[in-house]
């Protein structure tokens, strides 16, 4: 659960971002550009986030602001599930930002394939999370976590720039995990929706 003083420099930074895409008045939008860093610097007194960098956070984004979505693929392999390994060491599901320019489901193919080198179909959505109830640490923006059942058709590992290589895990053996992206009990999760028959989509 966020903290109050998250929950206002969130809503602070909304507010202000709308404003500037609405407004029209040049003295109004002043007011919504010095709102905006009000809520950079609760954030970065609050935190040990620089100021500068939480600026960056909260200020770099123009529009309405919505919810950025994250796809993760769940894949399978005699009972266990493929990680890929992160150039921090730590393990997470094959995933990563939707890009503008392809669907859910075409990004779950994507991200597979660009950081595990396989081919995979995108079978089942098991999960639309609010990133903000089940990862840490807190992120200024929101951000939507889908969680998709896939299979593989083809494909093999290739070095990239994102990850050092994949390995699959039983639910009761599995490495340091890349929190921030993936917690234990979201990868039990996809264990349990992969043992599932009629799976029904859980949703935030």
């Amino acid at each position: 659960m966020k903290e109050q003083w998250l929950e206002w420099a969130i809503e602070l930074q909304s507010l202000a971002q709308a404003g500037l895409t609405y407004g029209k008045d040049i003295f109004d939008r002043e007011r919504y550009e010095r709102i905006r860093e009000i809520s950079a610097e609760i954030m970065a007194y609050k935190t040990d986030i620089p100021v500068q960098k939480a600026k960056d956070l909260f200020c770099n984004e123009t529009g309405y602001q919505t919810p950025k979505l994250d796809t993760r693929a769940a894949i399978f392999q005699n009972g266990k599930i493929l990680l890929v390994k992160e150039n921090s060491g730590k393990w997470s599901l094959p995933g990563g930002w939707v890009d503008v320019n392809v669907s859910v489901k075409e990004n779950t193919i994507k991200e597979v394939k660009e950081e595990a080198g396989l081919d995979v179909t995108a079978d089942k959505v098991i999960a639309i999370q609010d990133r903000s109830k089940h990862n840490l640490p807190v992120y200024a923006y929101g951000v939507c976590k889908i969680f998709v059942l896939c299979t593989i058709i083809g494909g093999a590992f290739k070095e990239n720039i994102e990850t050092t290589g994949f390995a699959y895990f039983s639910e009761n053996e599995l490495p340091e995990l890349a929190t921030e992206k993936n917690n234990e009990e979201q990868v039990k999760m996809c264990f349990e929706a992969y043992r599932t028959k009629n799976w029904s989509t859980l949703f935030d």
